[in-house]
Protein backbone atom coordinates (compact mmCIF):
# COMPACT_ATOMS: atom_id res chain seq x y z
CA UNK A 1 0.00 0.00 0.00
CA UNK A 2 1.38 3.28 -0.80
CA UNK A 3 2.45 5.12 2.69
CA UNK A 4 1.25 8.69 1.68
CA UNK A 5 -1.46 9.48 -0.76
CA UNK A 6 -0.95 11.96 -3.87
CA UNK A 7 -3.05 14.46 -1.88
CA UNK A 8 -0.95 14.84 1.20
CA UNK A 9 1.69 14.43 -1.71
CA UNK A 10 0.48 17.84 -3.38
CA UNK A 11 0.29 19.56 -0.13
CA UNK A 12 3.68 18.99 0.92
CA UNK A 13 4.39 20.16 -2.57
CA UNK A 14 3.16 23.38 -2.24
CA UNK A 15 4.23 24.43 1.11
CA UNK A 16 7.92 23.02 0.27
CA UNK A 17 7.23 25.29 -3.47
CA UNK A 18 6.43 28.21 -1.25
CA UNK A 19 9.40 27.94 1.23
CA UNK A 20 12.00 27.39 -1.68
CA UNK A 21 10.27 30.48 -3.34
CA UNK A 22 11.22 32.38 -0.17
CA UNK A 23 14.71 30.88 0.12
CA UNK A 24 15.88 31.54 -3.37
CA UNK A 25 14.45 35.38 -2.87
CA UNK A 26 16.41 35.92 -0.12
CA UNK A 27 19.55 34.45 -1.08
CA UNK A 28 19.59 36.59 -4.42
CA UNK A 29 19.47 39.73 -1.72
CA UNK A 30 17.16 41.89 -4.37
CA UNK A 31 18.57 40.76 -7.22
CA UNK A 32 22.09 41.68 -7.15
CA UNK A 33 23.86 38.49 -7.06
CA UNK A 34 23.34 34.71 -7.21
CA UNK A 35 25.02 33.23 -4.18
CA UNK A 36 27.13 29.85 -5.13
CA UNK A 37 24.78 26.88 -3.40
CA UNK A 38 26.90 24.58 -1.08
CA UNK A 39 25.34 21.66 -1.88
CA UNK A 40 25.16 21.81 -5.72
CA UNK A 41 28.76 22.08 -6.79
CA UNK A 42 29.25 24.33 -9.48
CA UNK A 43 25.63 25.81 -9.08
CA UNK A 44 24.56 29.20 -8.55
CA UNK A 45 20.97 30.43 -6.83
CA UNK A 46 20.15 31.28 -10.16
CA UNK A 47 21.10 28.22 -11.86
CA UNK A 48 19.46 26.38 -8.84
CA UNK A 49 15.88 28.16 -9.44
CA UNK A 50 16.61 27.84 -13.72
CA UNK A 51 16.93 24.33 -13.55
CA UNK A 52 13.81 23.52 -10.90
CA UNK A 53 11.75 25.74 -12.91
CA UNK A 54 12.66 24.24 -16.50
CA UNK A 55 12.25 20.43 -15.09
CA UNK A 56 8.54 21.63 -13.88
CA UNK A 57 7.75 23.01 -17.10
CA UNK A 58 8.57 20.31 -19.25
CA UNK A 59 7.27 17.86 -17.12
CA UNK A 60 3.80 20.16 -17.05
CA UNK A 61 4.05 19.77 -20.95
CA UNK A 62 4.78 16.07 -20.66
CA UNK A 63 1.43 16.14 -18.69
CA UNK A 64 -1.17 18.08 -20.20
CA UNK A 65 -0.12 16.59 -23.41
CA UNK A 66 -0.37 12.70 -21.68
CA UNK A 67 2.90 12.39 -24.05
CA UNK A 68 3.60 8.44 -24.06
CA UNK A 69 7.59 9.56 -24.79
CA UNK A 70 9.50 12.37 -23.63
CA UNK A 71 9.57 14.83 -25.78
CA UNK A 72 13.10 17.31 -27.10
CA UNK A 73 14.35 19.34 -23.86
CA UNK A 74 16.02 21.74 -26.28
CA UNK A 75 12.59 23.28 -27.81
CA UNK A 76 12.54 26.72 -25.93
CA UNK A 77 9.03 26.81 -26.37
CA UNK A 78 8.53 24.28 -23.83
CA UNK A 79 9.84 26.92 -21.19
CA UNK A 80 7.77 30.16 -21.37
CA UNK A 81 10.50 32.48 -20.92
CA UNK A 82 10.30 35.90 -20.83
CA UNK A 83 10.27 38.10 -23.68
CA UNK A 84 12.41 41.39 -23.05
CA UNK A 85 15.85 40.90 -24.50
CA UNK A 86 17.65 42.36 -21.03
CA UNK A 87 16.01 40.15 -19.19
CA UNK A 88 17.13 36.83 -21.41
CA UNK A 89 20.55 37.94 -21.36
CA UNK A 90 20.67 38.11 -17.46
CA UNK A 91 18.97 34.18 -17.54
CA UNK A 92 20.33 31.19 -16.59
CA UNK A 93 21.96 28.60 -19.14
CA UNK A 94 22.46 25.20 -17.82
CA UNK A 95 25.98 24.91 -20.29
CA UNK A 96 27.35 28.26 -18.48
CA UNK A 97 27.06 28.04 -14.95
CA UNK A 98 28.04 29.17 -12.82
CA UNK A 99 25.69 32.16 -13.02
CA UNK A 100 26.25 34.85 -10.70
CA UNK A 101 24.18 37.52 -11.56
CA UNK A 102 22.72 40.14 -11.60
CA UNK A 103 19.73 37.62 -11.16
CA UNK A 104 16.46 39.00 -13.28
CA UNK A 105 13.46 39.42 -10.52
CA UNK A 106 11.44 37.88 -13.53
CA UNK A 107 13.41 34.75 -13.25
CA UNK A 108 11.77 34.45 -9.45
CA UNK A 109 8.20 35.06 -11.21
CA UNK A 110 8.86 32.38 -13.55
CA UNK A 111 9.94 29.32 -11.48
CA UNK A 112 7.21 30.64 -8.73
CA UNK A 113 4.73 30.21 -12.16
CA UNK A 114 6.12 26.99 -12.75
CA UNK A 115 5.55 25.25 -9.16
CA UNK A 116 1.76 26.49 -9.33
CA UNK A 117 0.92 25.36 -12.61
CA UNK A 118 2.65 21.83 -12.47
CA UNK A 119 1.09 21.68 -8.88
CA UNK A 120 -2.38 22.79 -10.24
CA UNK A 121 -2.01 20.67 -13.52
CA UNK A 122 -1.32 17.26 -11.07
CA UNK A 123 -4.08 17.99 -8.39
CA UNK A 124 -6.45 18.01 -12.19
CA UNK A 125 -5.01 14.78 -13.79
CA UNK A 126 -4.66 12.87 -10.44
CA UNK A 127 -2.10 10.04 -9.96
CA UNK A 128 -3.50 7.19 -12.23
CA UNK A 129 -3.19 9.17 -15.82
CA UNK A 130 -0.81 6.93 -18.16
CA UNK A 131 2.21 9.41 -19.20
CA UNK A 132 5.73 9.35 -20.19
CA UNK A 133 8.00 8.61 -17.04
CA UNK A 134 11.65 7.47 -16.46
CA UNK A 135 10.66 4.86 -14.05
CA UNK A 136 12.82 1.66 -13.78
CA UNK A 137 9.98 -0.42 -12.69
CA UNK A 138 7.48 0.40 -15.34
CA UNK A 139 5.60 3.05 -13.95
CA UNK A 140 4.07 4.82 -16.07
CA UNK A 141 1.85 7.10 -14.88
CA UNK A 142 1.15 10.56 -13.18
CA UNK A 143 1.51 9.46 -9.59
CA UNK A 144 5.31 8.64 -10.52
CA UNK A 145 5.60 12.66 -11.14
CA UNK A 146 3.58 13.45 -8.13
CA UNK A 147 5.82 11.84 -5.75
CA UNK A 148 9.12 12.37 -7.74
CA UNK A 149 8.53 16.48 -7.75
CA UNK A 150 7.59 16.59 -4.97
CA UNK A 151 10.72 14.71 -2.98
CA UNK A 152 12.91 17.07 -5.72
CA UNK A 153 11.09 20.48 -4.78
CA UNK A 154 11.72 19.48 -0.90
CA UNK A 155 15.85 18.63 -1.87
CA UNK A 156 16.20 21.93 -3.55
CA UNK A 157 14.32 24.08 -0.83
CA UNK A 158 16.95 22.48 1.42
CA UNK A 159 19.59 23.30 -1.03
CA UNK A 160 18.14 26.96 -1.10
CA UNK A 161 17.71 27.51 2.58
CA UNK A 162 21.11 26.38 3.35
CA UNK A 163 22.72 28.60 1.07
CA UNK A 164 22.27 31.31 3.62
CA UNK A 165 21.88 29.40 7.14
CA UNK A 166 20.23 26.21 9.09
CA UNK A 167 17.67 24.66 6.90
CA UNK A 168 14.46 23.25 8.09
CA UNK A 169 14.58 19.45 8.05
CA UNK A 170 11.60 17.46 6.19
CA UNK A 171 8.31 16.73 7.77
CA UNK A 172 9.35 13.17 8.94
CA UNK A 173 6.60 11.53 6.81
CA UNK A 174 7.39 13.01 3.42
CA UNK A 175 11.16 12.06 4.51
CA UNK A 176 10.31 8.60 5.61
CA UNK A 177 8.46 8.12 2.14
CA UNK A 178 11.55 9.85 -0.18
CA UNK A 179 13.64 7.19 1.64
CA UNK A 180 12.03 4.50 0.39
CA UNK A 181 11.73 6.14 -3.12
CA UNK A 182 15.02 6.68 -2.99
CA UNK A 183 15.63 2.78 -2.18
CA UNK A 184 13.10 1.77 -4.49
CA UNK A 185 13.19 3.98 -7.42
CA UNK A 186 16.25 5.90 -7.33
CA UNK A 187 18.84 3.37 -6.73
CA UNK A 188 17.72 1.15 -9.74
CA UNK A 189 17.58 4.25 -12.04
CA UNK A 190 20.64 5.68 -11.14
CA UNK A 191 22.59 2.46 -11.56
CA UNK A 192 21.10 2.49 -15.25
CA UNK A 193 21.81 5.91 -15.89
CA UNK A 194 25.45 6.05 -14.90
CA UNK A 195 28.07 3.55 -15.16
CA UNK A 196 28.41 1.47 -11.65
CA UNK A 197 30.21 -1.54 -10.72
CA UNK A 198 28.46 -5.11 -9.97
CA UNK A 199 27.37 -5.61 -6.63
CA UNK A 200 29.38 -8.10 -4.66
CA UNK A 201 26.43 -8.86 -2.18
CA UNK A 202 27.05 -6.04 0.30
CA UNK A 203 23.92 -5.35 2.51
CA UNK A 204 22.61 -2.24 3.76
CA UNK A 205 20.02 -1.26 6.49
CA UNK A 206 18.69 2.34 7.16
CA UNK A 207 16.74 2.44 10.15
CA UNK A 208 14.28 5.78 11.05
CA UNK A 209 14.86 7.13 14.61
CA UNK A 210 11.82 9.15 15.29
CA UNK A 211 8.99 6.75 13.54
CA UNK A 212 8.79 3.54 12.26
CA UNK A 213 10.73 2.61 9.35
CA UNK A 214 13.85 0.23 8.51
CA UNK A 215 14.39 -0.99 4.78
CA UNK A 216 16.99 -3.54 3.94
CA UNK A 217 18.80 -2.93 0.79
CA UNK A 218 20.62 -5.75 -1.38
CA UNK A 219 23.19 -5.82 -4.63
CA UNK A 220 23.74 -8.54 -6.32
CA UNK A 221 24.85 -8.26 -9.58
CA UNK A 222 23.14 -5.64 -11.69
CA UNK A 223 20.55 -5.86 -9.70
CA UNK A 224 19.61 -3.95 -6.48
CA UNK A 225 16.64 -4.79 -4.36
CA UNK A 226 14.57 -4.26 -1.18
CA UNK A 227 14.38 -6.95 0.85
CA UNK A 228 11.35 -7.06 3.54
CA UNK A 229 13.17 -9.13 5.92
CA UNK A 230 13.98 -5.85 7.88
CA UNK A 231 16.10 -8.30 10.66
CA UNK A 232 17.75 -10.06 8.41
CA UNK A 233 21.87 -9.94 8.98
CA UNK A 234 23.23 -6.69 7.03
CA UNK A 235 27.18 -5.48 6.48
CA UNK A 236 26.29 -1.98 7.48
CA UNK A 237 23.30 -0.04 9.36
CA UNK A 238 22.65 3.75 9.77
CA UNK A 239 20.27 5.13 12.09
CA UNK A 240 19.03 8.67 12.01
CA UNK A 241 15.90 10.85 11.60
CA UNK A 242 13.72 10.25 8.76
CA UNK A 243 14.83 13.40 7.45
CA UNK A 244 18.60 13.08 7.97
CA UNK A 245 18.10 9.51 5.81
CA UNK A 246 17.25 11.61 3.29
CA UNK A 247 19.52 13.63 3.21
CA UNK A 248 22.42 11.30 3.45
CA UNK A 249 20.47 9.22 0.27
CA UNK A 250 20.18 12.71 -1.25
CA UNK A 251 23.73 13.33 -0.87
CA UNK A 252 23.37 16.38 1.22
CA UNK A 253 25.12 15.36 4.55
CA UNK A 254 28.09 12.81 5.24
CA UNK A 255 27.87 9.79 6.41
CA UNK A 256 29.10 10.73 9.70
CA UNK A 257 25.90 12.34 10.13
CA UNK A 258 24.26 8.65 10.84
CA UNK A 259 24.95 6.81 13.56
CA UNK A 260 26.24 3.65 11.73
CA UNK A 261 27.73 0.18 13.05
CA UNK A 262 29.16 -2.71 11.18
CA UNK A 263 31.67 -2.25 8.06
CA UNK A 264 31.21 1.45 7.87
CA UNK A 265 33.37 2.19 5.13
CA UNK A 266 30.53 0.48 3.38
CA UNK A 267 28.81 3.93 3.35
CA UNK A 268 31.26 5.45 1.80
CA UNK A 269 30.74 3.11 -1.55
CA UNK A 270 26.53 3.65 -1.59
CA UNK A 271 27.71 6.52 -4.07
CA UNK A 272 29.87 4.17 -6.04
CA UNK A 273 26.81 1.83 -6.60
CA UNK A 274 24.51 4.12 -6.51
CA UNK A 275 25.96 7.05 -8.70
CA UNK A 276 24.57 10.63 -8.69
CA UNK A 277 23.01 12.26 -11.13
Amino acid sequence: MDPMDHLTRLDHFRSEAAAFDKAVRRAADGGREAPPVPSCPGWSVADLVGHLGSVQRYLAHVLRERLAEPCDPTDPELYALPDDPAVRAAWPLPDRTPHRGPVPEELFDWSAAAARDLIALLAETGPDAPVWTWSPDGDRTSGFWIRMQTIEQAVHRWDAEATTGDPAPFDPALAADSVAQALQVMAPARRGMRPAPPGAGERYRFRRTDGPGTWTVAFEGDRVHLDPDTTAPVHVEAAGTASDLMLFLWQRIPAEALHATGDTALLERWFTLVPPV
